[in-house]
């Protein structure tokens, strides 16, 4: 039944990751992947698209499949999946925050979520920027392709934008214009 699949999926999604949707990305690219409900690139496509709009990247990519698969119900099911282990996870914390409060293991549990948060937003930066600058995969011929000039260019100006503290949502708006213009001044394929 694609309700209770559904469900599952991104219950499991919503259980064992942490750090928000991008340290989540390479788990739910490899279950949406194996399951066959999407793409790479339309991944990427939906991150892409996901980042415009309010709401949290698992709740938006949750309700999209679902409701792609199976309709209002399948993204009811999927949302309701990928939030309920995080309700339930800060009803349990709430509840015995008192006791482990100055607990040294609890402590050191949170001290090495930190690098692992960091690892997988980093497979994630390198899930995007592999489908992004080598679509066709890896391989010579992509150096030599106009876009990949471009989308690299784009992408080292928004970083020493972000890094001289220009302001996220400009950064986003330069990017968007600059793409477009070049994605249509140039004539590069979409």
């Amino acid at each position: 039944m694609i309700y209770l699949e559904l469900f599952w999926t991104f219950f499991k999604i919503g259980a064992f990751t942490f750090g928000g949707g991008y340290a989540m990305l390479p788990l739910i690219q490899a279950e949406v992947e194996s399951h066959g409900w999407m793409a790479s690139a339309d991944l990427v496509n939906f991150v892409a698209v996901s980042e415009s709009t309010p709401g949290p990247f698992a709740v938006n990519i949750s309700t999209y499949v679902g409701t792609e698969l199976a309709g209002i119900p399948g993204g009811i099911f999927a949302t309701l999946g990928v939030v309920l282990p995080s309700f339930l996870i800060i009803l349990l914390v709430a509840r015995c925050f008192e006791a482990f409060r100055n607990s040294r293991i609890v402590s050191g549990c949170m001290a090495g979520l930190k690098p692992a948060v960091i690892g997988l937003i980093g497979t994630a930066v390198l899930s995007v920027g592999k489908t992004v600058f080598f679509s066709q995969g890896f391989s010579t011929s992509v150096l030599g392709g106009m876009s990949f000039y471009i989308s690299l260019a784009i992408f080292l100006l928004m970083t020493v934008l972000a890094f001289k503290k220009v302001h996220p949502i400009l950064l986003i708006c330069l990017s968007a214009v600059i793409g477009i213009c070049a994605g249509y001044g140039l004539g590069l394929p979409v």
